[in-house]
C-alpha cells in the first residue's frame, strides 16, 4: 500500500467511526421517542 492509500483509508476509518457514532445517536433517540410516546417515562 502507498502512502496516499494509507491516509485515504485513515480518512475513511475516521468518517466510518463519526458516522456510526451519528447512527448510534439517532437510535438512541428513537428509543428515547417511542417510549415517550407509549407513556413510559
Amino acid at each position: 500500500m502507498g502512502v496516499e492509500q494509507l491516509k485515504e483509508l485513515k480518512r475513511l476509518q475516521k468518517e466510518n467511526e463519526r458516522l456510526r457514532r451519528a447512527v448510534s445517536d439517532l437510535t438512541l433517540d428513537k428509543l428515547i421517542l417511542s417510549e415517550a410516546s407509549r407513556g413510559n417515562f
